[in-house]
């Protein structure tokens, strides 16, 4: 118990209550393997044009916050059963951006999260993120005992697989933290065997230069690199290879319970043709309220027409 009279079981509770599916507690520590890891992957070129991956703040999280004595992390499933078309004539788009914005659905959740902890004494501070500030979410949610970081750098959970965005609220309150989830890939490498560009350089390390997810969502070059181009499989926003092939997605996987996380229509099997012409008002329109607005019109009308390019070069 802190000194606000408040314990860890009691505030995880209430993040399930507010629909989280997962909650754990991780305390800030001495620099670690993963600060080690992360300035190792940064010094390689990784990173690609991602500049904001060097911010010093996520190397220390009091840096973020110096008061920060604790962190709530959090998961929410997102997955849904619908499946990508093979045909070449639709593109596919990483399920993650299938519905709404995550960052809106995530944020209103630890918004109230954060509010409900400030509630109960004056003197209790928060600050809250789900992938928008410089923290290393995979990092403390495995810390907070949500999951493991994969061979393909993602956080998997035993009882959802990787379908799961993440999240932390920052306090002052000194809580009881989680014991760290233990890895759980064993000697598995279906991931790093399906990548078709060889982005998984090695256990958990992803080289952003060959990801298609990176080309496709934060590359803003007019064109893509060729080496992509012929690879990318259908792919136009993100890219969930690596995920789909994951033993413990295709036995654990489970329907998400948010509604708001459920496809829109146009999201499941796009006209890849349509794509390669979508107009700047058509591209406003159709992704209102979507993690889609990350790839600019210009960017979308790229990567499809390099997927274009790319089937009518195999015939």
């Amino acid at each position: 118990m802190n000194q606000f009279q408040i314990g860890s079981n009691e505030i995880k509770h209430k993040a399930l209550e507010l629909g989280f599916h997962k909650a754990g507690v991780a305390i800030p520590s001495a620099p670690s393997t993963e600060v080690q890891a992360l300035s190792s992957w940064l010094s390689l070129g990784y990173q690609a044009d991602m500049s904001w991956m060097s911010n010093q703040r996520r190397q220390d999280i009091k840096l973020v916050m110096p008061e920060v004595k604790s962190l709530v992390c959090v998961a929410l499933n997102y997955y849904t059963p619908h499946q990508h078309q093979e045909d070449s004539a639709y593109a596919k788009i990483s399920r993650y951006a299938w519905g709404r914005d995550y960052h809106k659905v995530m944020h209103k959740k630890l918004k109230a999260l954060s509010v409900w902890l400030e509630s109960l004494h004056p003197d209790i501070k928060t600050r809250y993120y789900a992938d928008t500030g410089p923290i290393q979410d995979k990092v403390w949610a495995q810390k907070a005992g949500i999951g493991w970081i994969a061979k393909n750098g993602n956080v998997i959970s035993r009882s959802h697989g990787s379908w799961i965005f993440l999240g932390e609220v920052l306090t002052n309150l000194e809580l009881t933290p989680d014991t760290p989830h233990t890895q759980h890939c064993g000697t598995c490498t279906r991931c790093i065997d399906a990548c078709p560009t060889g982005a998984i350089v090695a256990e958990g390390v992803v080289d952003a230069n060959r990801c298609i997810a990176y080309h496709t969502i934060e590359n803003r070059s007019e064109e893509l690199p060729e080496t992509i181009k012929s690879k990318l499989q259908g792919w136009v926003a993100g890219c969930d290879i690596c995920q789909d092939v994951c033993p413990w997605n295709q036995r654990f996987a489970k329907e998400t319970s948010v509604a708001e996380f459920q496809p829109y229509p146009d999201n499941l099997a796009p006209d890849v043709a349509q794509l390669a012409e979508i107009s700047d008002s058509e591209w406003d329109k159709r992704f209102t309220a979507s993690a889609l607005r990350r790839i600019k019109p210009e960017m979308l009308r790229r990567n499809a027409r390099a997927n274009i390019e790319a089937f009518q070069a195999k015939l």
